[in-house]
């Protein structure tokens, strides 16, 4: 980002308390769902950070995460089921001013949008991603998800699973994000700590928050979750990526999850080298082909 780009947005800080974020829609998710506590996270992340409502896009896919655009003061975007990370790619990179959050379930970002995620990391884009991991597709009424565990029994899977589970936080260091984090929804403090510091963070920032579903998934309960935490301490090596795996490998061990800030790294981001190259071939206009064509020979 220019400089002159970090001082537009700079201007874009306002202070607003977390209620002002806040849409006067009625948040309708069912009672003790784990999503409330991700709302809660988010707005107050957003009031932390001081993000101006008219400078944020909320965009998602669709399933229960899918509904929290529209509790959110901002522009906002419900797309195609796993399409969220392409359109926020295009707002992204039209708008770098903007501030990007994209919210999805796990079965919107891994399952069939699983083909976006590598590229969304890869690419650096300069954007928030919140996975809403309930293990379990509960807008359908509860079938299994890329998540759930074998030993889940579902409507369409009455013995038990037959996948392994795919693990959301080890698929995101392994892609390149560079900001890598989880919690769990309830421990609203964490989570919104998390998102506070993946929305400054320049570059695609993912934040693992582990929601249970009270209506569909009967294992992985709030009680579950929390009795399942495992806390990073201070001596975990935020900048090493063999650290950040080894913590979670060794937390799945001990059938815990690991809570808290996994990997932090800096590159540049997709819309700074766009800029980078726009620059090297003249700008927009009256740009030459064959500068592009060199720049793209070995």
């Amino acid at each position: 980002m220019s400089t002159a780009l970090q001082a537009q947005t700079h201007l874009h800080r306002v202070e607003l308390p977390s209620k002002d974020y806040k849409d006067d829609t009625t948040s309708f998710w069912c009672a003790g769902c784990g999503h409330y506590g991700v709302l809660t996270g988010l707005l107050r992340a957003l009031s932390e950070v001081g993000i101006d409502p008219n400078y944020l896009v909320s965009i998602s896919g669709i399933g229960c995460s899918g509904r929290l655009p529209y509790f959110v003061r901002s522009y906002k975007m419900h797309t195609l089921h796993g399409r969220a990370g392409p359109v926020a790619t295009g707002v992204q990179l039209a708008r770098p001013d903007l501030n990007v959050v994209i919210t999805g379930g796990d079965g919107d970002g891994f399952s069939i949008g699983g083909g976006h995620m590598p590229h969304l990391a890869r690419k650096n884009i300069n954007m928030t991603y919140i996975l809403m991991d309930n293990h379990v597709y509960g807008l359908t009424k509860g079938q299994c998800s890329p998540t759930s565990r074998k030993e889940m029994k579902t409507p369409t899977t009455p013995y038990g699973g037959v996948e392994a589970p795919l693990d959301p936080v080890l698929y995101m260091l392994t892609y390149g994000a560079t900001y890598v984090a989880q919690a769990f929804a309830g421990n609203v403090k964490l989570a919104s700590q998390l998102i506070k510091d993946g929305m400054e963070h320049k570059g695609f920032a993912f934040i693992n928050l582990l929601s249970q579903c009270p209506s569909f998934n009967e294992m992985d309960t709030a009680k579950h979750f929390k009795n399942a935490t495992a806390i990073l301490d201070d001596s975990h090596d935020v900048s090493d990526l063999d650290a950040a795996m080894h913590a979670v490998n060794m937390a799945r061990r001990e059938g815990r999850e690991p809570n808290g800030l996994l990997y932090k790294t800096e590159r540049p981001t997709l819309d700074q080298n766009m800029a980078e190259l726009v620059k090297n071939v003249g700008g927009h206009k009256d740009y030459d082909l064959r500068k592009i064509i060199d720049l793209a020979r070995p």
